[in-house]
């Protein structure tokens, strides 16, 4: 592995997702170069780098599902795969020359505020060190596994392996157990049940799937978006009005969701004809609970001869079995988490060092919380893109990104002029903010009836914006002064 020696810029940006080459675009657009991107993987992308699973698509359009500033015209299809927008953000570093501002194989493992010096400094696990006087954070919420405690799994002596850490194995003919139905569980599910000679899922809980609206779009259209002015920025705008307006039914007018509870109905009963079946892939909550997923194709692949659904909960897995807790053995040669990630675990195992020694996740032991999901009381110069309640259930989080990125922006811009050496959001400004996002997120309908990856332990909603994706945009349009201690 190439070693760097210690370096002191500006800003040091941590994760190569769509927040930080967003972030490095925008500063390279302003004139900055005195930057560096630290990722801990070797490439760009984030999670659309590692989640490379069979059958590894986005749920909201491309069109909007990409920069603003970088429209791409030529998408295929209405929806994109993982490799089409991992290309997109390769395509955008190199574009605006961020290569050199790129660190690969570089895993932040701890950063702490210099308070003689005015500066962070950030350490890896390969004992580089960095200083900076502004750090970002932008490796998002969906960027650390969920493995689920099982007895005996090390002992199974086939591949076995979360649907984020794929392993290029070989599935045809083979016996496989998928654990979990979530997000990534509807996609992998497809793509490999006609290839294996038995597939068992294990369903913790059913979820609501909808179908999944894509389409292939045709030359004359892909011609039109890119030689008519106006016309992608016109489509990106009405999808984003179109997903805007799903908002309503989450936030303004819960009984709107009987509507699309009667189109999961329907999907349900087209997909899959086996009764007693179908009534295992009912979920027993409220429909927005949890996220709503969207597939053209899973409740066919639930269907199939080769696939059976396992309602029973895992009690051990054995080297050659999954033992459930009805006491059955199912042989198998392979096992596949797919069982999310510790979405509320933000930053973790970073350790944040601030003002008096004082340890980020210490002071989020209740739950992780931020002034705008952005700046937290006590550490100053520190910023984060897509953390804590930026998350949404509705719309594109890259149109949140891009609103968090012009306020952090806004916030350099500061931090760089009249000899302002130091940010810092107040304490009460931040706990103000904060008690006004869980009264809101109490009576919300993602805290009511089931558990979920927008949840603690506790039951703190830590991950969900609890409103309109245009309200954030207003909101961070601009930092307030009296906002932040500045010095």
């Amino acid at each position: 592995m190439a070693t760097y020696g210690p370096m002191t810029m500006r800003i040091v940006i941590v994760g190569a997702g769509f927040g930080g080459i967003g972030l490095g675009v925008n500063l390279k657009k302003r004139g900055c170069d005195d930057f560096i991107i630290l990722e801990k993987s070797d490439s760009v992308g984030g999670v659309w780098h590692k989640n490379r699973y069979p059958g590894a698509a986005c749920d909201v359009p491309a069109h909007l599902y990409s920069f603003s500033f970088e429209l791409r015209p030529d998408w295929p299809q209405k929806y994109a795969s993982q490799a089409e927008i991992l290309n997109y953000l390769k395509h955008c570093a190199r574009k605006y020359g961020l290569d050199p501002h790129l660190r690969f194989g570089a895993e932040v493992t701890d950063v702490r505020w210099d308070e003689a010096g005015n500066h962070w400094i950030v350490r890896t696990a390969s004992s580089q060190i960095f200083h900076a006087q502004a750090l970002v954070t932008a490796t998002g919420q969906l960027s650390r596994p969920s493995y689920p405690q099982l007895p005996g799994a090390a002992s199974f002596s086939g591949p076995i392996f979360h649907s984020a850490e794929w392993q290029d194995c070989d599935l045809r003919g083979k016996r496989v157990a998928v654990i979990g139905t979530g997000a990534s569980a509807i996609q992998l599910v497809p793509a490999i049940a006609p290839l294996v000679s038995k597939l068992h899922v294990f369903q913790r809980s059913a979820a609501y799937v909808l179908p999944k609206f894509d389409k292939t779009y045709a030359r004359w259209q892909i011609r039109l978006f890119k030689h008519v002015p106006g016309v992608l920025r016109m489509s990106r705008m009405l999808i984003y009005l179109q997903h805007e307006q799903r908002a309503f039914a989450f936030i303004t007018w819960r009984a709107a969701l009987r509507i699309k509870r009667r189109a999961f109905f329907r999907h349900l009963r087209r997909g899959v004809k086996n009764i007693g079946r179908r009534e295992r892939l009912t979920p027993d909550y409220r429909m927005g609970c949890k996220r709503i997923l969207l597939s053209n194709d899973f409740y066919a692949a639930m269907d199939r001869a080769n696939v059976e659904l396992v309602t029973e909960h895992v009690k051990e897995i054995r080297p050659s079995t999954v033992v459930g807790e009805d006491g059955v053995q199912r042989r198998v040669d392979c096992i596949i988490f797919a069982t999310g990630f510790a979405a509320t675990d933000f930053l973790v195992p970073m350790k944040v060092t601030g003002l008096r020694g004082q340890d980020l996740h210490q002071s989020w032991k209740g739950g992780a919380e931020a002034y705008l999901g952005m700046t937290v009381a006590g550490f100053p110069n520190f910023f984060m893109l897509y953390g804590p309640n930026t998350n949404l259930a509705h719309n594109s989080i890259v149109f949140m990104i891009e609103s968090q990125i012009r306020h952090v922006m806004a916030c350099l811009a500061r931090l760089g002029s009249d000899g302002v050496c130091s940010i810092e959001v107040k304490k009460h400004i931040q706990q103000h903010f904060n008690a006004g996002i869980q009264r809101r997120l109490r009576n919300a309908i993602w805290s009511k009836g089931c558990t979920s990856w927008y949840l603690t332990a506790a039951g703190k909603n830590a991950t969900n914006w609890p409103g309109y994706s245009f309200m954030f945009r207003l909101r961070t349009r601009a930092p307030r002064r009296d906002d932040y201690v500045v010095q």
